[in-house]
């Protein structure tokens, strides 16, 4: 299905979504974005195989990454995947949402008198 930079996804990405798409803010393979994802995360998030393989194809499929080649790594050889311009756009649309969202959250706490 082809998609262009102008129809990104509308739909909130979902906790797992974001941060594989920030993972791949700069081309990794999918043991490199599981390592990135809990470092970054401080191990809040964990995506296991199945969860981030399953999600990888769901990507591709909405035209958020594309493979960007093997490297190998020993003995292995590991598919490496990118962003592609619609996945950046999602990714910046999310940022904003959730800048939006914070916002929102410490306005009104300063209304409940809380502050942070």
């Amino acid at each position: 299905m082809a998609h262009s930079i102008a129809d990104p996804p509308t739909q909130p990405l979902t906790e797992s979504t974001f941060c594989i798409l920030a993972a791949l803010s700069e081309p990794r393979h999918g043991y490199a974005v599981m390592q990135w994802v809990a470092e970054a995360t401080a191990g809040r998030v964990k995506l296991g195989p199945g969860t981030l393989y399953g999600a990888l194809t769901g990507l591709q499929d909405k035209g958020l990454i594309v493979p960007a080649g093997e490297r190998e790594e020993g003995a292995e050889r590991r598919k490496v995947y990118a962003l592609t311009e619609r996945g950046r756009s999602a990714l910046t649309a999310e940022v904003a949402r959730l800048d939006g969202l914070h916002a929102l959250g410490l306005r009104a706490l300063e209304t409940l008198g809380g502050g942070r």
